[in-house]
């Protein structure tokens, strides 16, 4: 089972966390240098980094696995 990488607000900073774990991987001044910390780790994990907003909601995901309907979308 593959282990999504979310980048989700950690007070007033901005934690990279694998989804099931209590703590976080690591923790950033911005939610850029977070989703920059996950990029990798989802690679290796062929799994997805899930990027939140302040609020929890889900703001976008990034697909670094085998995907088997991967997205039409070029902003990558």
């Amino acid at each position: 089972m593959k282990k999504d990488v979310h980048v989700v607000p950690f007070g007033a900073r901005w934690a990279t966390k694998i989804a099931g774990k209590a703590d976080p991987v690591s923790t950033h001044k911005s939610q850029e240098l977070a989703r920059i910390a996950a990029v990798p780790i989802a690679k290796e994990k062929q799994s997805d980094v899930v990027i939140h907003r302040k609020n929890g909601t889900i703001r976008d995901k990034d697909s670094y696995g085998n995907d088997p309907n991967p997205p039409k979308d070029q902003k990558h």
